[in-house]
């Protein structure tokens, strides 16, 4: 039984088969390019505060860069905020404030989750209304060294 087509549908199949090419060759260049490197490490210590952070689910009330849960505020940028800062974190997490549970850190674990919110705090600010989106799909934010 030999197949025939006619003129319309192969070109379409043609049309059809390079989309999906082009696409592949762009979802490679794309996905599998090595320009893209965090321009902030996360210290020792600032993973174990993460890990604190993530353990006692921080993520339900709070966000970071607007993503989170809605009960509690953004934290981005609280360790530069001049009404807040690393004393007043330190404070909160242990006293709780408002609807945040009282915690039971110790000292070192109040140090890791304020040096995780330094971190934080040096990658940029939010809400960041200068960033711009680039040719290659990343988005390229202003950092605050910058």
């Amino acid at each position: 039984m030999v197949w025939s087509v006619n003129r319309g549908t192969q070109i379409k199949l043609i049309v059809l088969s390079s989309l999906i090419v082009i696409l592949v060759i762009y979802n490679r260049l794309i996905y599998s390019s090595h320009s893209y490197t965090p321009s902030i490490a996360l210290s020792p210590k600032a993973i174990t505060g993460q890990n604190l952070w993530q353990r006692n689910n921080c993520w339900s009330c709070h966000q970071i860069y607007g993503l989170g849960g809605y009960l509690g505020p953004d934290l981005t940028n609280i360790y530069s905020n001049p009404n807040k800062g690393p004393d007043y974190i330190s404070t909160f997490l242990n006293s709780g404030v408002q609807s945040m549970p009282v915690y039971n850190f110790s000292n070192s674990e109040k140090e890791a989750i304020i040096e995780y919110l330094k971190a934080i705090d040096q990658s940029g600010v939010y809400p960041n209304k200068e960033s711009v989106i680039e040719a290659t799909g990343w988005v390229k934010i202003k950092y605050k060294d910058e």
